[in-house]
């Protein structure tokens, strides 16, 4: 069975994109711990990250470096935090989080609920600073 995030990429379900090429996709974080919160994806589906080969694993990061990149541009932070988590959801993807301090990384704590609105303008944001 196809994971959310292959919905995703397959246009099955929307997402506020703000970065793809023909082998990966970055989309904001329905639940974010900050504003900007991004996931980073291969669009081949692989439950873990360590499964992915080594050629696509690399050019996965230099991705997401990338995005990482433009959110620290968009988005007023000091850091752009990383997590690789992979238990939420059986498809490997990296967690880019602003930060201004290291609390702000700390998943336990209660998500964020912004508005439609507010998740449209970030992404666009983002986008607008990402250069692949």
């Amino acid at each position: 069975m196809a994971s959310v995030f292959s919905k995703i990429v397959a246009g099955e379900i929307p997402a506020w994109k703000v970065a793809e090429d023909d082998d990966f996709l970055a989309f904001l974080d329905i639940s974010p711990l900050t504003m900007g919160h991004t996931l980073v994806i291969p669009k081949n589906e692989v439950d873990y990250l360590f499964d992915i080969d080594s050629d696509e694993y690399s050019r996965l990061f230099l991705f997401a470096r990338k995005v990482a990149l433009g959110i620290k541009e968009a988005v007023p932070c000091k850091r752009i935090g990383v997590a690789v988590l992979g238990m939420e959801v059986p498809h490997a993807h990296i967690h880019l989080v602003p930060l201004n301090k290291e609390s702000d990384m700390d998943l336990s704590r209660p998500k964020l609920k912004p508005e439609r609105s507010e998740m449209e303008q970030i992404a666009k944001l983002i986008s607008s600073k990402i250069k692949l």
